[in-house]
């Protein structure tokens, strides 16, 4: 339950692919650690594949249907608060990877490592982007009057 964010139903399908695994022989017991050891790493490492195909996918969908920006009309700005407003705003300045690699590090949790996995790009790419995507943010949201 740990592995799946203690969603029930993705556990017990983690838990069905990783006994898959060892009854299909892709897992192998070889004896270097005690079994219950090595399944709980089965377990993990399904867990783990399991997450980045549901990211990598949520990945592809952004990309297929991206959006344009979001149109507010000038009656329904007061709603939003300028913060709110000002984020989105900058957001849509920075470039395609760089929102990408914030999105999967501040909404879906990854690290910078599990977000190259799902972008398929190098690790050091993956961390330009990211250290370029927040610089750039934080500068474009600093020039609207935000400082946090």
């Amino acid at each position: 339950m740990s592995c799946c964010g203690r969603n029930r139903a993705d556990a017990e399908d983690v838990l069905s692919l990783a006994y898959d695994k060892v009854l299909s022989e892709q897992a192998r017991f070889l004896g270097e650690s005690t079994f219950k050891t090595w399944l709980f790493g089965v377990i993990r490492r399904t867990a783990i594949d399991e997450r980045r195909k549901r990211i990598w996918r949520n990945v592809l969908l952004l990309r297929f249907f991206e959006a344009p920006p979001p149109v507010i009309a000038p009656d329904k700005t007061s709603e939003i608060s300028e913060r709110a407003l000002a984020l989105t705003l900058a957001l849509t300045e920075l470039s395609e990877r760089q929102r990408e690699v914030l999105h999967l590090v501040f909404y879906e949790g990854l690290t910078v490592r599990e977000s190259a996995d799902a972008m398929g790009v190098s690790v050091g790419t993956a961390s330009l982007h990211y250290e370029r995507g927040k610089a750039r943010l934080g500068a474009l949201l600093r020039a609207k009057g935000i400082d946090e």
